[in-house]
């Protein structure tokens, strides 16, 4: 469960993520730390790693709470990996006078960007949009030079476009890239809607303008559903017939989660019907995309309110030795008696 590395300056590293994970992170950490990593850990592991130790690191595997925070008499600093604090006790943390910080991560705000940029080109439909000024046609009447009096606002008369403000945006998953992502879309005016295992205290929900919802609830509620979940057993294929019949008809359906979210036999279906009004994803069962996958086949109609892109949200931000590294800055700069970035407490 736990190992370390010959060093001074005792380090705790909580983490729930696989090995490959795991070993980038080792590689990352500076010589002048001595890591002790402990895959998800229990309470008591914790607590009793924590003795001695002067930093505690955490990739969200536990709750860090007041006995873990008491158990660190010697701790200088507590950290987080993203930006999700509220499963810190901050106010043990405060009591005790150990500064707490979180370090937002590169890869899930990128993804989270590329979800404002699913969202926006499904809700302006800017496919259909690109293919009327592509392609030369007469219905349109002949072309006028435009000056500062003449200029013809929607001249194709588009229909479907649709507003950011006052959508309705159900995230599926609020992990960190579903955090990364609320904060992006608050300011727009949005309403926010989120369904996860584990519901986030009210102070959390206040403080990111987000409500909870049951995932029937969100599903019926919401003019866009963000889906955001990791593989496993219970997630491949979860938007079925069942799920999408649940969507507001006309809504959009969009996925930047794991590959296997999506049932496409039957999102395909739902789009041609018109249940669904556009359909976004980064992720497809089989990858490279095999040429028959349904959605391949909407997508070869310009027409179509159909986004794909290739698993390239994160694009070439591969989160190897030189990125992780950077999580590491706040521990040296204890040591070095700079200032700490990011401190929430």
């Amino acid at each position: 469960m736990a190992d370390g590395v010959t060093a001074p300056h005792r380090t705790v590293y909580v983490t729930h993520r696989a090995p490959v994970h795991q070993e980038v992170s080792r590689a990352a950490c500076p010589a002048e730390l001595e890591l002790v990593m402990l895959v998800s850990p229990s309470n008591p592991e914790i607590i009793d790693a924590v003795a001695g130790a002067e930093f505690l690191v955490s990739e969200r595997s536990r709750v860090i709470d007041a006995s873990i925070i008491e158990a660190g008499t010697g701790l200088r600093l507590v950290q987080r990996l993203g930006l999700q604090v509220h499963d810190i006790d901050l106010d043990a943390a405060r009591r005790a006078r150990i500064p707490v910080c979180r370090w937002p991560l590169p890869q899930c705000a990128m993804v989270a960007e590329h979800v404002v940029m699913q969202l926006m080109t499904l809700l302006k439909r800017t496919r259909a949009a690109e293919r009327i000024v592509t392609e030369a046609s007469t219905e349109w009447g002949p072309p006028q030079r435009c000056d500062a009096d003449t200029f013809l606002i929607d001249w194709s008369r588009m229909s479907g476009v649709r507003q950011l403000r006052d959508c309705t945006v159900g995230i599926v998953g609020l992990g960190e890239i579903g955090t990364e992502l609320a904060l992006r879309l608050g300011p727009f005016g949005c309403e926010l809607l989120y369904h996860r295992r584990n519901r986030m205290p009210d102070r959390a929900e206040k403080q990111m303008q987000i409500a909870y919802a049951g995932l029937d609830d969100l599903l019926g509620r919401s003019d866009a559903v963000v889906l955001l979940l990791p593989h496993s057993a219970d997630t491949a294929r979860i938007a079925d017939d069942r799920f999408l019949n649940l969507l507001r008809p006309g809504s959009l359906l969009i996925n930047a989660g794991a590959s296997a979210l999506l049932d496409e036999e039957a999102v395909a279906r739902a789009y041609r019907s018109g249940h669904l009004g556009g359909v976004a994803t980064d992720g497809f069962s089989w990858e490279p995309v095999r040429p028959d996958n349904p959605l391949v086949a909407l997508a070869a109609d310009p027409r179509a309110n159909v986004v794909l892109t290739p698993h390239s949200a994160q694009a070439g931000l591969v989160i190897d030795t030189a990125v992780r590294r950077a999580e590491y800055t706040n521990l040296l700069a204890v040591l070095e008696g700079n200032p700490l970035q990011h401190q929430v407490a």
